[in-house]
């Protein structure tokens, strides 16, 4: 069998991994023991990030003409590639997570969503936090001055109902104000009544006129 027939079905499995791939990841695996390397993969895979080994040969023709064919500088030594559809910046950060305690593993280069960048680029990529972060951040931050307003508001709506019973409880000395004038009744009657007696206290003076 020709070894064009034997290279086409991996670099058709590169090719169908990286077809809808947001970013590409090259590393340099070598120096890592089997339990660091399990335990790797085991991480990659729990952030749905694919992680394989393969050829450089097979590498650069999946790659050629496509997005990651910038990557074709990055294929030196022996090579793995982290791929993912979902999160753009999964691979770049599980890998230099693990890095910190594997120094072995190197991150060669990448391409997230469709930009090439060299292991510092990868390295500014890794600190970006995933989709699921950011969104629970932002929304985090809309919670709060929310959280505030209602608060605001319950406290305005408490003052407002001891507003209220402020005019109700006022307004029991306008009903007493208005009764006082009827006590008063009896003091503009007394007048009334000394002028209707006054005229019989006068009779006794006319009594020498008619003499």
């Amino acid at each position: 069998m020709a070894k064009v027939e034997l290279k086409k079905p991996i670099v058709e499995e590169i090719s169908a991994n990286i077809k809808d791939a947001q970013s590409v990841v090259v590393v340099d695996y070598r120096g890592l023991t089997v339990e660091q390397d399990t335990q790797l993969r085991r991480n990659l895979r729990e952030a749905n990030v694919t992680y394989k080994v393969y050829k450089n040969t097979f590498l650069n023709f999946a790659f050629k003409g496509t997005e990651f064919e910038g990557l074709t500088p990055y294929l030196e030594g022996p090579s793995a590639i982290a791929i993912s559809t979902e999160d753009a910046t999964a691979p770049a950060r599980v890998l230099a997570k693990f890095a910190k305690t594997a120094d072995k593993l190197e991150i060669k280069g990448g391409v997230v969503e469709g930009t090439v960048y060299d292991a510092k680029g990868m390295a500014v990529i890794a600190n970006i936090p995933s989709r699921e972060e950011l969104l629970s951040k932002m929304l985090g931050s809309l919670k709060s001055p929310i959280t505030n307003f209602a608060r605001v508001m319950n406290q305005l709506a408490e003052k407002g109902g001891a507003a209220g019973a402020a005019p109700a409880s006022a307004e029991a000395p306008a009903e007493e104000a208005q009764a006082a004038p009827e006590a008063e009744t009896p003091a503009e009657e007394a007048p009334a009544a000394a002028e209707a007696a006054a005229p019989a206290e006068e009779t006794p003076a006319e009594a020498p006129a008619a003499e």
